[in-house]
């Protein structure tokens, strides 16, 4: 497997069902509470947290961006097994958390990680004009339009409610 697959399917975990897309977002996430667990979270080093999820969002991005056609090629359009698309995501959904303590900031994962996959599912307009574009960008932009949308939901609701 070419190191581009190898980030298309985040490491095979394109290929796990079922719900492919959830697997995909879950490294993400788990990624951000280790970073918050060994304390490089937000509120102490945010420029740390938010490099590090920038690294993995560019990254999974251009291996999305760069593999789509020959992915769109092997299984068919906006295939399952693509899972890198909502690897980068899910990161949109995880930025400024706001983090107090460990209640606070379970929550606010597992909410960055629903309010994503509800709207990844979803698709509420722009997202589903969006996955209607070709190739690695069709497989992409659906999936950056539900990570913001995630975002404004996930900031909302852990600055306001």
């Amino acid at each position: 497997m070419s190191a581009v697959f190898a980030l298309l399917t985040t490491f095979g975990l394109g290929y796990l069902r079922p719900a492919s897309g959830t697997w995909g977002s879950l490294p993400t996430v788990g990624l951000a509470a280790a970073i918050v667990a060994v304390g490089l979270g937000p509120p102490d080093h945010p420029v740390l947290y938010h490099v590090v999820l920038a690294v993995v969002f560019v990254l999974f991005c251009w291996a999305t961006v760069a593999g789509g056609d020959r992915a769109e090629a092997r299984w068919g359009t906006d295939p399952s097994n693509v899972v890198a698309d909502e690897t980068a995501g899910q990161c949109l959904a995880l930025i400024a958390l706001p983090i107090a303590d460990a209640r606070f900031t379970a929550f606010s994962l597992v909410l960055a990680f629903l309010a994503f996959r509800v709207c990844d599912i979803l698709k509420p307009w722009p997202a589903d004009a969006m996955q209607r574009l070709p190739g690695g960008w069709g497989i992409l932009l659906d999936d950056i339009v539900a990570g913001l949308q995630a975002l404004v939901i996930v900031q909302f609701v852990m600055r306001v409610v």
